[in-house]
């Protein structure tokens, strides 16, 4: 299910080069909606959030090592095939203001889990304070990447943890156009539950649309309560083209 902005939003992302801020864009969509989708199914869709003007210029940004901190080839670390690079402090203006932006919308998601599960922490109202915790712990490093595949890459299931404080949800966004920039490269998740076969879901994204994710874990409801479930994503072999995507988490890195 992908989940469009109301239509009644003059802040709605199909006019996002005429919103005055990030805030504005994401107010636009349907949070109630988007929260009952990722509840059910681990993963949303946010169609739009991003311009095909703007996915340009972020991806442009990738040969230019002074806005990033560090470079990954994956297949060096057996994570699959392809490459990625993680920003630097400060974040460009627009990955920064929709991470502060989209966080509080999932935190109250990743809160409401939280209970089910029967885990005490409880995530801050504001990115700005969650931030301030991670630090105080030891993660200091900014982990927003912007991630690079070419024809054969791919990547491999994985989870997105970099230390003991873990933010449950993240947002990749497509940078490429499907069927134009490059073929291939499905966004995989992975769902498995205990003593039963993984189910997989293959989510389908344009140019320009997020998907909102669980990162490890999320509640099930079963016939005596809740229970945990573990998630994997990945990427599957892009075919052909190059194709690059945002991935915005929320917990820093140690």
């Amino acid at each position: 299910m992908t989940v469009k902005p109301t239509t009644a939003s003059k802040s709605s992302p199909s006019n996002a080069a005429m919103a005055s801020s990030a805030e504005a864009r994401v107010a636009g969509y349907p949070w109630q909606d988007l929260a009952a989708e990722i509840d059910a199914r681990g993963c949303a869709v946010l169609e739009r959030l991003l311009t095909p003007e703007e996915c340009r210029k972020l991806a442009g940004l990738y040969p230019d090592e002074s806005h990033f901190r560090s470079h990954i080839h994956m297949a060096r670390h057996g994570f699959g095939k392809g490459e990625y690079r993680y920003f630097r402090y400060p974040l460009p203006d627009l990955i920064a203001d929709l991470r502060t932006a989209l966080y509080p919308r999932l935190a109250a998601v990743a809160n409401d889990w939280n209970g089910r599960m029967g885990i005490d922490r409880r995530y801050r109202a504001t990115h700005a304070a969650f931030l301030e915790q991670c630090h105080d712990g030891g993660q200091t490093r900014p982990t927003p990447l912007l991630l690079q595949y070419v024809s054969g890459d791919f990547n491999c299931l994985h989870q997105d943890l970099y230390g003991d404080l873990a933010f449950p949800l993240q947002v990749a966004i497509l940078l490429s156009a499907p069927g134009t920039d490059f073929t291939g490269g499905e966004f995989v998740l992975t769902e498995q539950r205990p003593r039963m076969q993984s189910r997989v879901e293959v989510v389908p994204l344009r140019q320009g649309d997020a998907v909102a994710f669980a990162v490890h874990h999320r509640p099930v409801q079963g016939s005596r309560g809740s229970y945990r479930v573990n998630l994997r994503h990945g990427v599957s072999r892009v075919r052909s083209g190059l194709r690059h995507t945002v991935g915005i988490i929320f917990h820093d890195a140690r």
